[in-house]
């Protein structure tokens, strides 16, 4: 499927919240996708965000790729994760509003896979839970540069896929919070954290297991 672009602001709890949707025709569900970091320069933009984005259209879904607070058009300045997530609940509301009542899918990418997860936590509680999760090169426990990452549990059917030569977040993270859970780990061959030269692998993953 093919959708175009199309930039929306939608009210947050910040302030707006600088959107990129695209909607096919008829979808068959909702994406929501979270950027990596902004101390990074993440954005909507980032090419692991669009490849996920572009993925979900091209398997039928609409796909909402809001910026975190203080990145592009949205208001607010960032908040470690808590008000990120806020900020992702509301997005889904307003996916809601727009597409009906679909499937929800969740992807991230680094601290957009954490903030996921938390997102997924409180859709969990709230009695709602996402269809399905894609966590692409996750912050989990000490990365340099940012912080520690408590990050949440999520369920078996999760996709996680990783670089085994990130030099962000080291496998070594993503596999010591995934033991506990019983939680398996794609593992992707040389790639870094993020994924230059390898996108083509995050979609394949992605588009195999949606089809079994």
């Amino acid at each position: 499927m093919r959708a175009p672009e199309e930039k929306i602001l939608i009210d947050g709890p910040a302030g707006k919240i600088d959107i990129i949707m695209e909607r096919p025709d008829a979808p068959r569900g909702i994406a929501l996708i979270a950027h990596p970091h902004p101390i990074g320069g993440g954005a909507n933009t980032n090419k692991v965000a669009y490849t996920l984005a572009r993925t979900f259209v091209s398997l039928g879904y609409a796909s909402f790729r809001p910026n975190f607070r203080g990145v592009g058009g949205t208001e607010g300045v960032h908040d470690d994760g808590f008000g990120e997530t806020d900020d992702l609940l509301a997005v889904i509301a307003e996916a809601k509003r727009r597409c009906g009542d679909l499937p929800l899918a969740l992807a991230g990418f680094s601290f957009g896979a954490y903030c996921q997860t938390r997102v997924a936590r409180q859709l969990v509680e709230d009695g709602h839970p996402a269809q399905r999760i894609v966590l692409v090169g996750t912050a989990a426990g000490f990365v340099e540069g940012t912080r520690q990452y408590d990050t949440e549990a999520v369920p078996h059917d999760t996709i996680v896929i990783h670089g085994s030569g990130d030099e962000t977040v080291p496998l070594k993270n993503v596999l010591d919070w995934a033991l506990p859970l019983d939680l398996p780990v794609v593992v992707v061959p040389g790639a870094d954290h993020f994924f230059h030269r390898r996108l083509h692998q995050i979609r394949d993953i992605i588009v195999r297991a949606w089809r079994h």
